[in-house]
């Protein structure tokens, strides 16, 4: 019985009483703690796959609404395109308008100055004329050569009256 008195039986026993008395308790707060444990990940990976479900669903519905604004705009775009295209053309048939009146109000201008112009000629030409011709008349005529013209004048004037 030697063994009995060695102190490092005593120690292997106490630790083998220790052991065994520490081992329940540990027996079931390790799996305990373990299954905690998993149940922990496990809902941390269902919340991370829900939070990655989520984060797809926002992902889909951004990119659909990105795609309906990029439609929309490029309606919004096409519509201004034709609008601005619809206003030229208008301001192009407008300012053509307006171009062709003024020129028309311009050539009626014109017309009427040329008119004006050569009624002025004219009445300056008879007054010139009339003028010339009681000169030259005054100074060729005399009372008796008066007196024949209109004698003349007198004969020819039934015959001329039939004329027109």
């Amino acid at each position: 019985m030697a063994f009995l008195t060695d102190p490092t039986f005593w120690v292997a026993i106490s630790l083998l009483i220790f052991v065994a008395l520490v081992w329940r308790p540990i027996a079931k707060a390790v799996p305990k703690a373990l299954d905690d444990r998993a149940a922990k990940i496990k809902a941390e990976m269902d919340e991370a796959e829900k939070l990655r479900v989520e984060a797809q669903e926002l992902l889909a519905q951004y990119q659909r609404k990105q795609r309906e604004v990029s439609i929309e705009a490029e309606s919004i775009v096409r519509h201004a395109r034709e609008e601005a295209n619809r206003m030229t053309a208008e301001g192009k048939a407008k300012l053509e308008a307006a171009l062709k009146r003024r020129e028309k109000s311009a050539l009626e201008r014109i017309r009427r100055a040329e008119e004006q112009a050569m009624a002025v000629v004219r009445a300056r030409a008879v007054d010139l004329a009339v003028a010339a011709t009681r000169e030259l008349l005054a100074a060729r005529l005399t009372p008796a050569k008066d007196d024949a013209l209109i004698d003349r004048a007198i004969r020819e004037l039934p015959e001329r009256l039939r004329v027109h």
